[in-house]
């Protein structure tokens, strides 16, 4: 579940941009930011692109450096395919526009898997220069393959991302990316990917520069870590993420069997399902090499039902 909303995007602060601005109340603000677009999710007095006209209105496009999207009127309802048709519309008046979130919103706005996303491609085929593009909800969310020359992080998070998507990412040809985080979910909320999905991904062929990957919130975690214990990207990374899954002793066994991970400047299991002496196991063999590892399990709770266990993700609705 999200609770907050983001205070600081890509190294600046997030600034919220008034619905209705008084111009003469207003206070600039001091240096670059974040701006921060949204209407009110329920009864909203005006649809998502016409704050956005408004906001091109009062601030000079030419100077802006990152963009958060809010939530719009009515998400669970109303997909933010009006929302990408203004952005991209407008695309030419942001020269300088570095950093774009899409679907900043708590659950109190709209739960992270009702969320109704869009065809996000063109976003990164009318923003050339993007740099940083995140994304939260993955119902109806669409993505095609594409090469972009300058996208340096992608971030999906999801309660549920399907198969097209994972694969839409692995195809793509991102030959600056640095950072990939992918919430994959749980198959209630539309996740139907496999291990084979992530396949092009682990290769780190449409990859070169990738050192920070984050493959989580998964039910099928156990398989995924057993491909990274043995994958050709692992070498070049410097941190992985594989928390807020169903992680079992089965796949903690497997990241230790396999490839060294030493290397690594952090690894982020929280949220797993792990013994304690699997616990005491990783800390005896990675913590020593100075790798920063998370394996706080305290949110993960085991519920039986008629003799059956049940486990789950760490974000879902």
């Amino acid at each position: 579940m999200i609770s907050d909303l983001q205070s600081e995007f890509q190294g600046l602060p997030v600034t919220e941009f008034p619905s209705d601005p008084d111009p003469a109340a207003s206070t600039p603000p001091q240096g670059p930011v974040a701006w921060r677009i949204s209407v009110p999710t329920h009864e909203a007095p005006v649809a998502w692109p016409e704050a956005f006209d408004t906001f091109r209105a009062a601030v000079d496009p030419s100077t802006v450096q990152a963009i958060v999207v809010g939530s719009w009127a009515d998400p669970y309802d109303e997909g933010s395919g009006p929302v990408v048709e203004a952005l991209v519309a407008a695309a030419g008046e942001f020269p300088a526009l570095r950093s774009l979130f899409l679907g900043d919103m708590t659950a109190e706005d709209c739960e992270i898997s009702w969320i109704v996303q869009s065809d996000i491609t063109a976003l990164l085929t009318a923003f050339p220069r993007l740099e940083h593009l995140g994304v939260r909800g993955g119902n109806q969310l669409m993505l095609n393959p594409v090469r972009h020359e300058n996208l340096r992080s992608l971030v999906i998070e999801t309660g549920g991302l399907s198969a097209d998507v994972v694969r839409a990412v692995a195809a793509s040809e991102l030959p600056a990316l640095t950072d990939l985080e992918l919430w994959l979910g749980t198959e209630e909320y539309g996740a139907d990917s496999t291990v084979e999905d992530l396949a092009p991904i682990l290769a780190g062929v449409n990859f070169p520069r990738l050192t920070g990957l984050a493959l989580s919130n998964s039910e099928y975690q156990d398989d995924i870590a057993a491909a990274v214990a043995a994958a050709p990207i692992v070498p070049q990374l410097r941190a992985l993420d594989l928390s807020k899954g169903v992680l079992l002793d089965a796949g903690a066994e497997a990241l230790l069997a396999g490839q060294s991970l030493t290397h690594l400047e952090s690894l982020d299991l929280h949220h797993n399902y792990l013994s304690d002496d699997m616990r005491e196991r990783l800390r005896a063999a990675l913590e020593p090499s100075g790798v920063q590892l998370n394996l706080d399990g305290e949110d993960a709770e085991e519920d039986e039902y008629d003799g059956t266990i049940y486990r789950s993700v760490a974000v879902g609705e």
